[in-house]
């Protein structure tokens, strides 16, 4: 279900897939390539969110734009990103070619860099800024190292999968 709020209307690329069971609503962008999974809900009602290409929003994500350091806290997600199932971002940015990853939580005002893997049911708490690179695990989240090349396989291999996911939903008019 996509709805206008305050008169804003989510703009989504006609290449990107939207569950017809993921709510999004308000301020939100969409890019070509990416697709948003049944029980997702986006939210740009207290800033706005913007989503990259090829990026993955699985079943059951919260993602909502706010923050309590600001009246306007606007969420930037990158290109290449998976967010697993039932995670939930209240964050300002993630960069291109992340896994965050399934129940994981983003608290207000992180920022996480470009390459990354948060671990599954990870806490990253409010105002962490994780750098390029890095492997984030634990509640609350702390930096372990850098990922695998077995680990970034999610950042760089799974967009396509999820591509051809997205053509048989397509086909089957889901």
């Amino acid at each position: 279900m996509i709805r206008t709020f305050k008169g804003k209307t989510p703009k989504i690329a006609d290449s990107a897939f939207v569950s017809e069971a993921a709510y999004v609503v308000g301020d939100v962008e969409i890019g070509e390539g990416s697709n948003v999974w049944p029980g997702a809900v986006i939210r740009g009602d207290f800033g706005k969110i913007t989503i990259g290409r090829n990026t993955s929003i699985e079943d059951n994500c919260v993602v909502h734009s706010g923050t309590p350091a600001a009246p306007i806290g606007n969420v930037h997600i990158g290109n290449n990103v998976i967010i697993g199932h039932g995670a939930v971002l209240n964050c300002r940015k993630i960069g291109d070619c992340v896994l965050v990853g399934m129940n994981a939580t983003i608290l207000h005002d992180a920022e996480i860099g470009a390459n990354c893997i948060i671990g599954a049911a990870c806490l990253v708490g409010q105002g962490m800024v994780v750098p390029d690179f890095s492997f984030v695990a634990g509640v609350p989240g702390k930096i372990k190292g850098r990922p695998t090349d077995q680990q970034l396989w999610w950042t760089r291999g799974a967009h396509k999968e999820y591509a051809e996911l997205v053509i048989q939903y397509k086909d089957q008019g889901l």
